[in-house]
């Protein structure tokens, strides 16, 4: 019903935020990188939107990008998961850092986040390891495809780790390896190309 909101934010508190477009304060339920996101009191934001709607209530969640919107919207997907449990979520790990934990079977890292035991957490990374690996263009398998185009596998780890340690979350180092590795590079020069690529 609703695909984003622009107006200026009148309030902001711990998980909600409210913007005024055109006299009409709508009360978002967001995440607290949500709130971090989102610019001071006064100023002009643009929020993308999810109207809850359950036989006792209406909810409308907010997001400060496209990406934490679909990430929630796969969230609420898994059996027992709600919205509040999935806001609980994003505010707990980034959405990277999130993709990250269901690509690569985090259990620990997921489990850890309050309300989420270690069953609920399997079950997550089950039901949405595939959607998640489609939602951001990458899947294990063709990371892993390195070995047919004979490029060198030892290369491949140690570039990825590198670009991880500068500050990239570890999906991120992945594309963009995948990207400029060509046969027989070393790490240096896939390094190099990587820096390039993004720069």
């Amino acid at each position: 019903m609703y695909s984003f909101i622009i107006g200026t934010v009148e309030e902001k508190q711990e998980n909600l935020i409210v913007l005024n477009n055109n006299g009409i304060g709508y009360e978002l339920l967001v995440s607290s990188n949500t709130i971090a996101n989102t610019p001071n009191i006064g100023d002009d934001a643009k929020l993308y939107t999810y109207l809850y709607v359950r036989e006792d209530a209406m909810q409308l969640f907010g997001f400060w990008n496209k990406q934490e919107k679909d990430i929630f919207l796969s969230l609420i997907s898994v059996s027992g998961i709600g919205a509040k449990t999935a806001i609980q979520m994003l505010s707990c790990i980034t959405p990277s850092e999130l993709i990250n934990a269901i690509v690569f079977g985090d259990v620990k890292l997921i489990a850890s986040i309050k309300g989420i035991g270690k069953k609920t957490a399997e079950r997550i990374i089950l039901e949405l390891k595939n959607s998640i690996n489609a939602l951001n263009g990458i899947t294990l398998e063709n990371y892993n495809d390195f070995a047919d185009n004979n490029v060198d596998n030892t290369a491949i780890d140690e570039a990825t780790v590198l670009l991880v340690n500068m500050g990239l979350s570890k999906m991120e180092a992945m594309r963009i390896v995948k990207k400029v590795a060509q046969p027989n590079d070393t790490t240096e020069e896939i390094i190099t190309k990587s820096l390039r690529n993004m720069n």
